[in-house]
């Protein structure tokens, strides 16, 4: 019998394993239209945390007691659909589980790229295309920008100091830890800060922004976003990805430079990746092309097994990946 991940209780702060549960789902036939997968890879990122609260937001919170979502990588294993046959790997969003049943419409060919299946849930995925967007639609890029990216090491991060490299960028990454920023440093960040080093992160960037910043990507927010404002030079544009320092805690960010928004003019956006899935093509296209070109490493942390998949959601609070994470069931 085919099992899911639900949310059996809604956290306060910090996610616990008592506010998931494993639950069986039940079997039934296909109906016209539809396929059945069989999920090989599931990802977990950090958004999800926002949907386990009941509020209203840019995408609905997971029921309680009901399956929750995510991306997903699998095989289909049967079809009741035209689009589909017996054995093509597909993408789709109905993680958190083993097997899938849905409609046909709702599931998605992988794309034509030399690559493991796994790469299209992490660099050549919504992580992917989250640094592709914002890098280049929000902030606007331009040739000789100096760069400033938070958590440099992560699936988004990572993604950010190559584009950024490859568009002929300068690039300061921030990550947790030595063997974390010696990662971040061997995909061409030309500066990295170690965030856990005890030194204040304001005063770390500083350090080796001696010119400012002209971009800003925020994955983190907090005491990184306030030192993104404290070295932004005039007109720097900050695209704001996610803030994972802040979804599980109740205080409000003290944002000691907020002030330097009107002097330098700065411009900050928030984003969400689906405005531009309208233009996916252009970021296989690029990607595509730096793919060939050797330009794009990508790494992964992998749970395996689905009862796992917690702990890997977990994980990505405290540190605990490298690149994507990601579930192998």
């Amino acid at each position: 019998m085919a099992r899911a991940w639900s949310l059996k209780s809604r956290p306060q702060g910090m996610p616990t394993m008592d506010n998931f549960e494993l639950v069986d789902l039940g079997r039934r036939e296909l109906a016209d239209g539809e396929v059945r997968i069989a999920n090989s890879w599931l990802s977990v990122d950090p958004y999800m945390r926002g949907r386990m609260n009941d509020v209203k937001s840019y995408t609905p919170p997971f029921e309680l007691g009901k399956p929750m979502q995510g991306g997903a990588i699998g095989r289909v294993v049967e079809s009741r659909s035209d689009r589909y046959s017996d054995g093509d790997m597909v993408q789709h969003f109905a993680g958190w589980r083993d097997e899938a049943v849905l409609p046909a419409d709702q599931v998605q060919p992988l794309p034509q790229l030399d690559v493991d299946p796994q790469a299209f849930l992490g660099q050549l995925g919504m992580p992917g295309m989250t640094a592709y967007f914002g890098l280049t639609e929000v902030a606007g890029l331009k040739e000789g920008d100096t760069v400033f990216v938070s958590a440099a090491a992560g699936a988004v991060g990572s993604t950010v100091v190559q584009i950024a490299k490859a568009k002929g960028c300068h690039v300061i990454g921030s990550a947790g830890g030595a063997d974390k920023c010696a990662w971040v440093q061997s995909l061409g960040a030309d500066a990295v800060i170690d965030y856990k080093s005890g030194t204040p992160v304001v005063k770390a960037l500083g350090e080796v922004a001696r010119n400012g910043i002209d971009v800003y990507f925020d994955n983190v927010g907090g005491e990184h976003l306030d030192a993104a404002l404290a070295h932004a030079n005039v007109h720097a544009r900050f695209a704001i990805c996610g803030m994972i320092d802040v979804y599980n805690s109740a205080k409000p960010t003290a944002l000691r430079y907020l002030a330097r928004l009107i002097g330098n003019r700065v411009r900050m956006q928030g984003f969400i990746v689906s405005d531009y899935v309208g233009k996916a093509a252009d970021f296989y296209r690029d990607m595509g092309g730096w793919l060939g070109e050797g330009k794009l490493q990508r790494q992964e942390t992998v749970f395996d097994g689905l009862e796992r998949a917690p702990d890997a959601f977990l994980a990505l609070f405290s540190g605990g990946n490298t690149g994507k994470m990601l579930v192998r069931v």
